[in-house]
């Protein structure tokens, strides 16, 4: 697999307003003019700017600027718009006492522009990484499982599955192939690989199998370190291994120093959990075990302090980045490391979460986009600094206002 960031300019959401003042020059970035020749008793002002009761625009008086702020100065001052009535409650709403509450909450929250103001979270394209198939072949296969998504189509040789995952590092394999074809047409593109032996390997695991089924770990981090050099020489910027092997955070760093890759970055998988939420990724990758689970090596859904040991040895192994997997279901994981780590926190929104809102989508039982931009901003206020998502490009594309 490879992930791309996509990076965009921030679009605000507040948009500038234009005022219409009746006896005053408006002036850009001031909210009053006072002219020092006139003294004003104080008194409380409410500005209704563009719209007068009823809904039209204010009435112009047909004098020019110059013309009304003199009129204002010689103390003759156009009278205001009368206080707009109080909106009647529907019948049979029972007569109550104000409630003595010194905090109404919902005060900030009576308008589009109060709500904008003091929203606490934020997306943009640059909080995305689009993860990526891609296979030997010539055309672009759409994923059943997944709409919208395809494995992306190669036009050489094909890879050779064997059972201690040798293609993994070979230089002048798919992945590397493809870093180098990205570098070379995009020179500014991030680029996270996946370091892993299951796309590889004849068994399906993410680790080399012993003949009685027990999962190798020392062996396999012999491999991926491999593999990590193997995709750092053709371009990758941030390496990321999935595989779940003790140690492997470390070795994979000391590998990396010692061919002079000190600036490629590591996300490790610190939390990648035993889900059921993985089966559409398992048809796009092909890469379901050949027997067996991967419950020896990926975490028990049902731990929650467990993450905390994973997150301590990655921080001391050196990891740059932490990863959580799957997102939404474990946005308790995604706060506990964010409370427990200075270093970026990364969510992966993977594919059974996707796949359920675009068919959710597709049944019009749920507004797709809104869900979608929903589920990618509570795993921002959980604590996720990037998310990689199938959405990655659809959510773009709707953060910049474009429409397909």
């Amino acid at each position: 697999m490879t992930a791309m960031t996509l990076n965009s300019v921030n679009f605000g959401a507040a948009k500038a307003v234009n005022f219409e003042y009746v006896g005053l020059k408006v002036h850009q970035n001031i909210t009053g003019a006072r002219p020092h020749s006139v003294k004003f008793v104080p008194r409380a002002l409410t500005v209704n700017a563009g719209e007068a009761q009823g809904g039209g625009p204010v009435k112009k008086l047909g004098k020019s600027d110059e013309e009304c702020e003199a009129a204002v100065v010689a103390g003759i001052v156009p009278e205001a718009p009368p206080v707009p009535p109080k909106p009647a409650a529907p019948a049979g709403t029972p007569l109550a006492t104000p409630l003595p509450l010194s905090r109404r909450p919902r005060r900030n929250r009576r308008s589009p522009v109060l709500r904008a103001a003091f929203q606490e979270t934020s997306i943009s394209p640059a909080n995305l990484v689009y993860p990526l198939f891609i296979h030997e072949g010539e055309e672009d296969t759409p994923i059943g499982a997944m709409p919208g998504c395809y494995r992306l189509g190669w036009r050489h040789g094909l890879v050779e599955e064997t059972s201690t995952g040798d293609e993994a590092y070979n230089d002048n394999g798919l992945v590397p192939r493809t870093i180098r074809l990205l570098k070379d047409k995009y020179p500014d593109l991030i680029i996270y690989t996946d370091v892993a032996l299951d796309p590889y390997s004849s068994d399906g695991h993410d680790g080399i199998v012993r003949e009685d089924g027990v999962i190798l770990n020392d062996e396999t981090v012999h491999q991926l370190c491999k593999q990590a050099v193997s995709q750092a020489r053709a371009g990758a910027d941030v390496v990321s291994p999935s595989d779940m092997m003790d140690g492997r955070v470390g070795a994979i760093r000391a590998a990396l120093d010692a061919e002079g890759f000190q600036h490629v970055s590591i996300m490790s998988y610190t939390a990648k959990y035993a889900s059921s939420f993985y089966g559409p990724f398992r048809e796009a990758l092909d890469s379901n075990p050949r027997f067996g689970d991967k419950k020896t090596y990926q975490m028990n859904p049902a731990n929650y302090r467990e993450a905390l040991i994973e997150t301590h040895e990655d921080e001391a192994e050196g990891a740059d980045i932490l990863l959580v997997k799957p997102g939404l279901p474990y946005l308790d994981i995604i706060r506990l490391l964010r409370d427990n780590s200075s270093l970026p926190v990364a969510a992966y929104q993977v594919s059974g979460e996707y796949s359920m809102i675009k068919a959710g989508g597709a049944l019009k039982m749920i507004d797709e986009e809104r869900v979608m931009m929903e589920s990618l901003m509570c795993l921002r206020r959980a604590g996720a600094d990037i998310i990689l998502t199938y959405f990655a490009l659809q959510a773009a594309r709707c953060m910049c206002g474009e429409k397909r």
